[in-house]
């Protein structure tokens, strides 16, 4: 069996302990492990395959990043490609990356992504390739899960960044702006913002009203709080308008979403006559070493990620107690992203779930924080396999 592991879109703390769990079970089984660096760019001849060995993954799981590194573009199916008049046309590449797969005997790919990379992931898997997909995102809203690695480490970011401007906006009498990551679901700001005591809290699934913002914060001064705290995620947007856009965006990325906090803090001084700062708290969230809670939950995805490479290329669950994965949904090829919970035809209590097929798979994490759910199948019917079986998830 030969294994290749791919990171695609924007990094999230916990990366590289998906890598080193899914090298190192994979490499216990016997197997070659392959990392395609950059997304899909190593299997295009835009950069390089390297193999992943007990040494090349010694040591990082503490580590920010990907030692793969990633790319939020480069999408095979819509690849872009510069024309000889400076312009650039989307091209579908993606012929060359399954005969480039073929070519190097790889029989099985582990895509390591968000919305983004799990939605190509899903195409790949219809035209062959088989594919077992890890949810990777710190907003959160991959759907399907419930909690996803980077989230934790990105929440505790905010937060500590929330702890520090109560005391310079206190000692000012200002409002303090942070805007955080979330460009469709706001699960950062809600969750920092509670945590960190803030006295506004604006996300994408709520527009706001912006006239009920400058009213809390005169509402404080009033009391004597002469300072307020508002976080924003950076998809939030006031009722009737839209989302704040940082200019253009490159060929082949999504358009870059921002910019809200400072256009915010302007209105609020406008509209309350008090003093208003904006931060952006930008890509701190993204980087450093993740959480323990963080490590530990990346480290079982990648794991269970090979276990299930395992389980689909041999036809077979070994059965045994401990946290156990039963029949579950398979989704379909459209992965939307989720902005608020949502309900799925799963036991999502500490009993995660598998429904048995040939292709994706996609990791998802149900309730308990240490179960994980695996949804495996080659078609988008809620129940494929049909049978019951179990399988135990490695522990780190």
């Amino acid at each position: 069996m030969r294994l290749a592991i791919s990171t695609g879109g924007g990094d999230a703390p916990g990366l590289n302990a998906v890598i080193r769990a899914a090298a190192l079970a994979a490499i216990h089984r016997g197997w070659d492990v392959l990392g395609i660096c950059r997304g899909y760019y190593g299997l295009l001849g835009e950069d390089e395959i390297i193999p992943l060995t007990r040494e090349s993954v010694r040591g990082i799981a503490y580590m920010g990043g990907t030692i793969l590194r990633t790319t939020n573009r480069g999408n095979p199916f819509e690849f872009p490609v510069q024309q000889a008049d400076g312009s650039y046309a989307l091209v579908d590449r993606s012929g060359e990356v399954l005969d480039n797969a073929r070519a190097m005997g790889i029989d099985a790919l582990i895509s390591i992504g968000g919305d983004g990379s799990l939605a190509i992931a899903q195409r790949f898997f219809e035209k062959g390739l088989r594919v077992v997909g890890v949810p990777k995102t710190i907003d959160n809203d991959v759907s399907g899960t419930i909690t996803t690695f980077g989230f934790d480490t990105a929440v505790t970011t905010a937060i500590e960044a929330i702890d520090k401007l109560h005391t310079t906006a206190e000692s000012h009498d200002r409002v303090l702006v942070m805007e955080v990551m979330g460009r469709h679901a706001g699960f950062i700001a809600l969750h920092s913002g509670l945590a960190g005591t803030a006295d506004v809290i604006l996300i994408p699934e709520i527009p706001y009203d912006l006239e009920c913002v400058c009213e809390k914060i005169r509402a404080r001064d009033r009391m004597g709080r002469h300072f307020s705290i508002v976080v924003v995620a950076e998809g939030a947007f006031p009722k009737g308008g839209q989302e704040s856009v940082i200019g253009g965006s490159l060929p082949g990325e999504s358009r870059r979403v921002g910019g809200i906090a400072g256009r915010l803090a302007w209105d609020i001084e406008q509209m309350t006559g008090k003093e208003s700062r904006s931060l952006v708290l930008g890509h701190l969230q993204r980087g450093g070493m993740p959480t323990g809670y963080d490590r530990l939950l990346a480290a079982r995805f990648g794991g269970a990620a090979v276990e299930a490479v395992e389980v689909v290329d041999e036809e077979r669950v070994d059965g045994a107690a401990g946290d156990v994965v039963e029949e579950a949904p398979v989704l379909g090829p459209g992965l939307a992203g989720v902005g608020t919970p949502i309900v799925v035809d799963v036991d999502v209590g500490d009993r995660p779930a598998l429904a048995r097929g040939e292709g994706l798979a996609i990791l998802l994490l149900a309730h308990h924080p240490q179960a994980i759910t695996l949804g495996v199948g080659g078609d988008s019917s809620v129940h494929g396999g049909g049978s019951d079986h179990r399988v135990t998830l490695p522990h780190p």
